[in-house]
């Protein structure tokens, strides 16, 4: 039964006309995060002890502002930006910053490997790389990709349903790729590369195709010419090369 919280969103993802399965997945993880995150949640204090410290990506923050309750969106800015303030002020008053750059800091001499860092410096590091949104879904979407193997083993009608797909976005691609030799033995990893290849440059290099008609299509001379696939090729385009869904 828990294994089918995942099989089913799989399935249905690889059984829609998309040009990448996995960015749809994506999506829908990342509206049910912003929702969760924009609804009562927020008034939870664990959820808010999360939103405090972890803050937010500027994408994830753009999409909640977006959102009509911009009351949610003040007061988890408000605690998050108390705990900065707070937490940076205890370390800027610490720090004591060399002149010198990079040699003032070195700790062993002349020779010596690596460097100290500002703790001041660190603590940005960190916070500019977390954000509460992103860790809801990265969990559930790693579990996604690890079912997609656990399907491609066990379900000869996945199996099929994946190589009649119209292959993913380079990022995705990249991930399965670079997934692949960890979920299946060798003989099973030789198949999967193979028609990973070959639905990944098969059908980005139909969407560029329509792109070039799309380019041609504006040249005066096919102006009575026929736009075939072309009028959605940008949103399709944009889907390979940047792994994000364009609403019209």
């Amino acid at each position: 039964m828990a294994e089918q919280l995942y099989t089913i969103p799989v399935n249905d993802a690889f059984s829609a006309d998309c040009e990448c399965p996995l960015c749809l997945l994506a999506k829908e993880l990342e509206k049910n995060a912003i929702e969760f995150t924009m609804g009562p949640s927020y008034m939870e204090d664990d959820n808010r002890e999360m939103t405090d410290t972890l803050g937010f990506c500027p994408k994830h923050i753009r999409m909640m502002y977006a959102d009509k309750n911009k009351l949610g969106v003040a007061l988890m800015l408000n605690t998050h930006m108390n705990k900065t303030i707070r937490e940076m002020k205890a370390l800027a008053e610490k720090d004591k910053p060399q002149a010198g750059g990079l040699l003032a800091r070195k700790t062993g001499g002349l020779f010596s490997k690596g460097a100290d860092k500002s703790p001041l410096v660190e603590y940005i590091d960190k916070l500019e790389s977390t954000c509460f949104v992103c860790q809801r879904i990265t969990p559930v979407f790693d579990r996604y990709v690890h079912t997609i193997f656990h399907m491609w083993k066990k379900d000869p009608e996945f199996k099929d349903k994946l190589k009649a797909s119209k292959g993913f976005c380079t990022y995705h691609y990249g991930i399965l790729y670079e997934k692949a030799p960890e979920q299946l033995n060798q003989a099973q990893l030789d198949e999967f590369i193979a028609v990973l290849n070959d639905i990944y440059f098969n059908n980005i290099e139909r969407v560029n195709g329509d792109v070039s008609w799309f380019i041609d299509k504006h040249d005066y001379r096919n102006k009575e010419a026929d736009w075939k696939n072309s009028k959605d090729s940008i949103q399709r385009a944009i889907i390979k090369t940047e792994h994000t869904i364009i609403e019209e």
